[in-house]
């Protein structure tokens, strides 16, 4: 064989062979990279976030019942007191003297009374008196008047015997009318009396209120005056009028703000995990017991029933968490007005059929449909097909399907239900193992059903990660 004939077949040897590497290349050129993930069971958990800061379940603010300068203030922010517990005290000189002298009065009206008691007895020995001497009258009169019919004795003689037994009976007479008197006049006082200890009674208050007690248990958490200052009655948290904020820590609550596209998730006793910023790896226990009902503005904190302006913005709804009671909480961690995050738990389902939330993208089933049966045509032709009808996006994501030995992505409508951190429910559209694609955002966002896909699972870096290394 000469050498001009074997420089031609090594020639065409060499180009055959570059024909079939372009081939090979312009194929895999057309295939495009994605990450996938697979559909599988596992226990989903639902979470709702919401901020806010601790809050006694109950607490109030002690104010000024009386006008005044504060003699005695008892506590300090901090201090731990009992219900009973006298927190302050307000100068009572006037009142006390009127109270003295309310008991004064009091004083000279039983005695008053004592003294009219005793005219009563007087009055009654009186009586008593007058009747034994009525009744000695009347039997010298009937005597009398025996002897004057049978012409015994003068009728002189019977006259005064008969005007000493009319006067003894008007004697009689006037003693009762004395001792009527006397009752009345013991009444009277009695009355009087009794007014005067009703209004000791209100004395009593108005020196009362001289002095602040402890409604409950609690912990003072704010003390705005000082001993000496002036304090009077006015409208509540107004300068001068408010002695202290007690709180009720036997229950804790943390009172946090929840998006509204996520409140209507949130329901009674669903339980929370609540973390304060200033107790680092701490997590209390505790379960929802208030939804409001009335949107917030985010900016102001204003409800929006009680806002004048018209804007439109971001709205919050308040959520309290009750904590739980556990063994180790001390209510002097947890003061009021730290700063919380609870996370709520709405929903748990365990063994739930889920995919990565990145997979879910919008599509248009007839649109993907046409394109998926028109796959490696022309792509005026598939554009053409796909293009009749009025798109209308669903929510999907495209599955790894093997077509003609060629591993292609085809878009398939599902129906999700609840959400998790990085998951979601499938309720319909797959089963359990189905494969499916869950990236990259920048490909994924731009893939269409049909498309020839090869699995590409490797961490993707970026430029400043690639410099670094």
């Amino acid at each position: 064989m000469s050498l001009k004939k074997i420089l031609l077949i090594v020639v065409a040897v060499l180009v055959l062979g570059g024909i079939i590497v372009g081939t090979i290349l312009h194929g895999q050129a057309s295939v495009t990279k994605v990450a996938t993930g697979k559909v599988v069971r596992q226990d989903l958990i639902s979470v709702v976030n919401g901020t806010g800061q601790i809050k006694p379940k109950t607490y109030v603010n002690i104010g000024a019942t009386a006008f005044g300068r504060i003699t005695h203030l008892n506590v300090k922010e901090g201090d731990h007191v009992k219900a009973g517990t006298v927190l302050a005290t307000v100068e009572s000189v006037q009142p006390q003297a009127t109270v003295e002298a309310q008991q004064a009065t009091i004083s000279a009206s039983k005695t008053d009374i004592s003294s009219y008691l005793a005219a009563e007895k007087t009055a009654e020995a009186n009586i008593a008196q007058g009747k034994a001497d009525l009744e000695q009258k009347k039997l010298d009169y009937n005597r009398a008047l025996a002897l004057y019919n049978d012409k015994l004795i003068a009728k002189q003689d019977f006259d005064a015997k008969k005007a000493a037994y009319d006067m003894s009976a008007a004697t009689l007479d006037q003693r009762q009318a004395a001792l009527a008197q006397a009752l009345a006049q013991t009444e009277s006082q009695r009355g009087h009396m009794n007014q005067a200890v009703a209004s000791q009674r209100a004395n009593y208050d108005a020196l009362d209120k001289t002095v602040s007690r402890a409604p409950f248990d609690g912990l003072v958490t704010n003390v705005p005056v000082r001993e000496g200052e002036t304090v009077v009655l006015g409208i509540q948290n107004a300068e001068g009028s408010t002695l202290m904020t007690l709180a009720d820590m036997s229950v804790i609550t943390a009172e946090v703000k929840v998006d509204e596209t996520d409140i209507v998730n949130v329901q009674l006793n669903q339980p929370a995990e609540v973390t304060v910023d200033a107790l680092p790896g701490r997590v209390f226990k505790g379960h929802v017991t208030q939804v409001g009902d009335q949107a917030l503005l985010r900016t102001t904190g204003v409800a929006t029933s009680q806002s004048t302006t018209g804007t439109e913005e971001a709205k919050d709804f308040k959520v309290v968490v009750t904590i739980d009671q556990i063994p180790g909480l001390s209510n002097d961690e947890l003061r009021p007005g730290l700063s919380t995050t609870a996370k709520i738990t709405t929903a748990h389902k365990p063994n739930d059929l889920t995919i990565p939330i990145q997979a879910l993208v919008q599509r248009d089933p007839a649109t993907e449909k046409a394109l998926a049966a028109n796959a490696g045509k022309p792509k005026a032709g598939a554009v053409a097909a796909a293009t009749t009808t009025k798109p209308q996006p669903v929510q999907g994501v495209y599955l790894l399907q093997t077509d003609h030995k060629k591993l292609r992505a085809i878009f398939v409508p599902v129906t999700t239900g609840i959400t998790g951190a990085t998951d979601i429910e499938v309720l319909s559209g797959l089963k359990e193992g189905d494969e499916i694609v869950t990236g990259r955002y920048r490909i994924l966002r731009g893939l269409k059903s049909g498309t020839a896909v090869k699995v590409d699972n490797t961490v993707e870096t970026t430029a400043t990660d690639a410099d670094k290394s």
